[in-house]
């Protein structure tokens, strides 16, 4: 199972995966670690990440970036409009008053969702790890701001869905980064000490987000959050503005018009933003080219940035103070302030966050990757297959929910905060009421979000029915807010009562005449004292046939009894953000094919691709180092061939297939990899040659020093030897053969034999010989000894062991080699 954690940013995403005793960032495919948000479009492939963001300028109308804060909402909401000043793209509406935007893809017109957009990048990042950890990613954690409403997070569900993902948790950004920091910390409070309160500041690309949180050992608890919508764009937003209203001065310049303009300006005031901040003197900023051929140039300080950013510094610091009250810790109270996210490096918000808290701010964590890493993080707790540290986590929900119902009179009619602002989740609660047909309830929040509407979703409670006398019956319903955030009626119950019978045990009633009740009193004396009743069983008599005898004694009755029977209820849901089943089905199926043909075009791509780099490379070489081995007409022809080829290639052949491409690439290499071979089996000749030639040298020489009765070699067999020379007049008679062929052959003609040939006979030859020419002598045993030498202690002459000699120890003789007196 893979363990993998996303940081899903407006702007750049990062991911982190388990692996290898800790938690790592992965590089994307240009070793990067931040992916940028970016999908683009093309005719037939679609780009993501770095390489769409790179080709931006060129393909400026079907790139698109921005689309999360479009999660879950519809055209005409406020903060959508407002996105859409600032998207270089068409946005339009459609017939359900969602945002679609339409795209050219394999000559069809598509309308794609926000929610598509998101799945095309889910699906990049999917990849991305599926490559790092050679694996499939199927599981996941994805973070997720903690000003999200329940719609921003149904949507964000279904994109990964889309993606084929499964989402086990949408994790808060803040919550992320507290289990970041705090899971590998040795020296956190135990559980009946004072626990250790951060606070945690991340100020991201497109809101500032703020909470603070308690730990104990093996414990993180959220407290409060807090947040607002400034973040590192409006930043740059703000110099952006400064020098548009500057140019339209100096050079008369409408850059608000134009798109490119805007995109250049863009990237060059957040280079301005992150130099300001290490710097407070004045910093140029100079744009090449910048529209209407006109090169712009002009410089900024920091005092004059903070002054055109002073209201977003002021949202930012009540952000900062709204955490703190709803905390309800004092200053003292803090342990200290961990910063994360891109502008956290701006100077004055360091400045905001020591006024504030009274804690200069720490930087001890990644401010870009510890969102990714705290979800990794999650996603191996959750996983089965990775043994993780004891930590638990409970989150908060930043809104407070309540429940609106209705019926038929005013008296059935109310509401209820079911949960308050900083409850703890995930968490239940069951509720009751008393109804005698279907009803509805409302969730809504309670107080002022970052949505237009306050309403999450409708609930309707089916087949509910009066009881037998036309009354009301009890419904429990269980309302919950589940890990990710999001509010839902999980299930609903009738609690009915019934009439059911039931055979119920009953004592013998024995009716008596008074006559005997009078004899007995005369026997027994009053109240039957030390008189043994009849059915009492005997001593000597078993208990189990007492228990049949009794048993036989006592009848039954059927009585009936009023029991509480749980039936139940059926749940519908109305809810904003979610999309229909179809639709989701609609949406999965277009991803998949839409991600199957950028695999293949990617195939057919590269296919090309290597057909261009084969023209250009043996190109070069056919004039310098492959001269000399192609006479010069196959040399022109082949040469006219591979211009013939670029030119297919460029025009023609540019939307081949990709098997065209393969037979284009095969036809070439059949003329320029023989020349390839033809040069190096040249090199490579004389080197297998010499090996062979000595090869036979060494084995002859053996066999002339066996034939001259070497002692060396006279522990060999003669026949094996013979063998051996046969072998040598064999291979030297061949080898003769070859060198006179190839001794008489140019450079641009193929070998008729190749060098591996030789370095195969050579050791084919070599394997045989050796096994009889460097066979070892016989070990020569000592004769037998005496039973009388044996006993007599050998001299100082015999015991002694010559420098160089072996010293083995002789084997003991047997009984048939001893003389046994």
């Amino acid at each position: 199972m893979s363990v993998v954690g996303i940081d899903f940013g407006n702007d750049t995403c990062y991911i982190s995966v388990a692996r290898q005793g800790g938690i790592e960032s992965i590089a994307n495919d240009y070793s990067l670690r931040a992916t940028p948000s970016y999908v683009a479009f093309g005719e037939k492939q679609r780009t993501m990440g770095v390489a769409a963001k790179s080709g931006q300028m060129t393909n400026v109308p079907k790139t698109f970036f921005g689309f999360k804060r479009l999660l879950g909402r519809k055209f005409d909401d406020p903060q959508v409009q407002d996105e859409l000043t600032r998207l270089p793209f068409e946005v339009q509406k459609n017939e359900d008053g969602n945002c679609v935007i339409s795209v050219d893809f394999l000559g069809q017109k598509k309308q794609l969702s926000p929610e598509q957009l998101t799945a095309a990048l889910f699906t990049k990042l999917k990849l991305t790890a599926e490559t790092a950890l050679s694996a499939v990613v199927n599981d996941v954690v994805i973070s997720v701001p903690s000003y999200f409403t329940d719609a921003e997070r149904r949507a964000l569900l279904d994109s990964a869905r889309i993606a084929g993902l499964n989402v086990l948790k949408l994790m808060n950004e803040t919550t992320a980064t507290a289990l970041a920091y705090g899971i590998y910390k040795q020296d956190l409070p135990e559980s009946d000490k004072p626990a250790r309160n951060v606070v945690f500041v991340d100020v991201g690309h497109t809101g500032t987000q703020v909470a603070a949180c308690s730990f104990h050992k093996g414990k993180l608890t959220m407290l409060s959050s807090s947040s607002c919508a400034v973040g590192g764009r409006y930043f740059d937003e703000a110099i952006c503005n400064f020098f548009i209203q500057d140019f339209a001065t100096r050079y008369k310049l409408d850059v608000k018009n134009n798109k490119k303009a805007v995109l250049k300006l863009q990237v060059e005031a957040e280079k301005l933003k992150k130099l300001m901040s290490a710097n407070s003197n004045p910093l140029p900023l100079n744009i090449e080219c910048f529209m209407d051929d006109i090169d712009v140039k002009g410089s900024m300080d920091r005092a004059t940035f903070l002054e055109i950013i002073a209201p977003e510094l002021a949202k930012i610091e009540q952000a900062l103070k709204e955490c703190l009250e709803s905390s309800k810790l004092n200053k003292e109270d803090i342990y200290s302030v961990e910063i994360v996210g891109g502008s956290s490096r701006i100077p004055t918000i360091k400045a905001l966050i020591e006024q504030i808290y009274g804690k200069v701010a720490s930087t001890t964590l990644n401010s870009d990757e510890a969102v990714s890493r705290g979800c990794a993080l999650q996603c191996a707790m959750l996983s089965p297959t990775f043994k993780v540290r004891e930590f638990s986590v409970t989150d908060i929900q930043p809104f407070p929910i309540k429940l609106v119902w209705s019926g038929a009179n005013k008296e059935d009619c109310g509401e209820m905060e079911v949960f308050p602002r900083n409850h703890a989740v995930p968490f239940s609660k069951m509720l009751t009421f008393y109804k005698s047909e279907a009803f509805c309830v409302t969730g809504e929040y309670s107080a002022p979000v970052p949505y237009p509407t306050n309403h999450i979703g409708v609930f309707e409670i089916m087949e509910v029915r009066p009881t037998a006398e036309g009354g009301p019956q009890k419904v429990k319903v269980k309302v919950r807010v589940n890990p990710n955030g999001v509010f839902n009626v999980s299930n609903a119950s009738l609690i009915e009562k019934q009439e059911v019978e039931e055979e119920v045990p009953v004592e013998m009633e024995v009716e008596t005449s008074n006559e005997d009740e009078g004899e007995k009193k005369k026997e027994g004396g009053e109240g039957m004292d030390g008189v043994e009743p009849a059915d009492k069983p005997a001593a000597d008599v078993p208990m189990e046939e007492n228990k049949e005898k009794a048993k036989g004694e006592v009848k039954t009755e059927i009585k009936k009894k009023i029991v509480n029977k749980t039936i139940d209820l059926a749940v519908s849901s109305r809810v904003l953000g979610c999309l229909s089943h179809d639709k989701l089905e609609f949406a999965a199926t277009e991803e998949h094919s839409m991600s199957n043909q950028d695999i293949q075009e990617a195939d057919r791509l590269t296919a090309k691709n290597s057909v261009e780099e084969y023209i250009y490379e043996i190109r070069g070489k056919l004039c310098e180092e492959l001269e000399e081995y192609m006479k010069e007409e196959d040399r022109n022809s082949f040469s006219l061939k591979l211009e013939d080829m670029e030119n297919w290639l460029y025009e023609d052949g540019e939307f081949a297939e990709r098997s065209v491409y393969q037979n284009k690439l095969g036809e070439l290499k059949g003329t320029g990899e023989s020349v390839k071979r033809r040069r190096r089996e040249w090199e490579d000749r004389p080197a297998a040659m010499n090996q062979f030639g000595q090869c036979l040298q060494l084995a002859q020489k053996a066999v002339d020093s066996f034939k001259a009765k070497d002692e060396k070699f006279n522990h060999l067999d003669e026949a094996e030897v013979s063998k051996v020379e046969k072998a040598i007049a064999e291979k030297s008679d061949w080898y003769q053969r070859m060198a006179t062929e190839i001794s008489k052959l140019s450079k641009t003609v193929d070998p008729p034999v190749l060098a591996s040939q030789f370095i195969q006979e050579k050791d084919a030859f070599w394997n045989m010989a050796s096994k009889i020419l460097n066979k070892p002598k016989p070990k020569v045993e000592p004769p037998p000894m005496k039973e009388e030498t044996a006993k007599e202690t050998p001299t100082k002459e015999e015991g002694d062991v010559k420098e160089g000699a072996e010293n083995e120890a002789a084997p003991a003789p047997t009984t048939a080699e001893m003389d046994v007196d």
